[in-house]
């Protein structure tokens, strides 16, 4: 038997295609999101500090600075928490194909496997939804750094136009400070020239485009467990139907063996 297993092609394992491509369009847009999110809050550091003169606060106060590396920690366990989310969901899909059956033989559907499938169901909804909270606000920096961008293009194409950036507007700064840069000043100019600011503004773009392949994941993923939902829920009325059908042609069986026997010993 052994040998058969190893010589069996592998489509007969039952491998959960649609669990396998919403598996991958998620590990890519996480890894989309995560890594170009990190590098894009470490650019915004450097850009602030450089050509804006903000200053870290030497308390421990809720600060951009803080806010930024509250951030970097969420990234983190995003990454980890979602690869072990996709390795779970491949799982389950295994299961519900019915990959161990062609291995192992048939399965009998439990009340637990239908709760899992379910809780699965509720599970990625709500993910649904976080990631598309984390796509709106991902949206907030790439509309932010465009500003910037519409800026220095409109101070090259106006000559003698007074532009001016100011980050209170964002609130990325308290409003006593007053952190603005304007087409009359230097930093202005190097901050236009700069490859950190095109480098960051791209980087939020694809951190944006990633949070958008992750809810794409997201709503595949919902329909591949509902649809294994409806497929565990028929195999299981199915699977009653063959208990009962089973159960009934052996009460049949037996009174025909009843009745042959009764037969046999009264013509004896």
């Amino acid at each position: 038997s052994e040998e058969k297993a190893d010589t069996m092609p592998l489509h007969q394992y039952g491998i959960p295609y649609a669990s396998l491509i919403a598996t991958i369009l998620l590990y890519a847009g996480v890894a989309l999101f995560c890594g170009c999110g990190h590098e894009a809050l470490s650019g915004t550091v450097t850009i602030l500090q450089t050509y804006f003169d903000v200053v870290r606060s030497p308390v421990d106060a809720l600060d951009v600075f803080t806010m930024i590396d509250i951030f970097k920690y969420v990234i983190y366990g995003v990454a980890a928490a979602f690869f072990v989310y996709g390795i779970l969901l491949m799982v389950e899909g295994f299961f519900t194909t019915g990959a161990i059956r062609d291995l192992y033989g048939d399965f009998k559907i439990t009340t637990c496997g239908r709760c899992v499938s379910a809780w699965f169901i509720m599970l990625t909804y709500i993910f649904m939804l976080a990631w598309l909270g984390v796509t709106a606000f991902s949206s907030l920096p790439v509309f932010m750094y465009f500003n910037i961008w519409n800026t220095c293009q409109n101070a090259t194409l106006v000559e003698s136009s007074n532009l001016c950036f100011d980050l209170r507007q964002f609130g990325i700064v308290s409003i006593g400070e007053e952190k603005r840069l304007c087409t009359a000043s230097e930093n202005f100019i190097k901050l236009c020239e700069s490859n950190e600011l095109d480098l960051t503004f791209h980087l939020f773009v694809c951190a944006l485009a990633g949070a958008g392949a992750a809810v794409i994941a997201m709503v595949h993923y919902l329909m591949v467990l509902s649809a294994n939902w409806a497929y565990v829920k028929d195999a299981c009325r199915m699977q009653k139907y063959e208990d009962i059908k089973s159960k009934e042609e052996q009460e049949l069986h037996d009174i025909h063996s009843t009745r042959s026997k009764e037969r046999l010993n009264a013509y004896t």
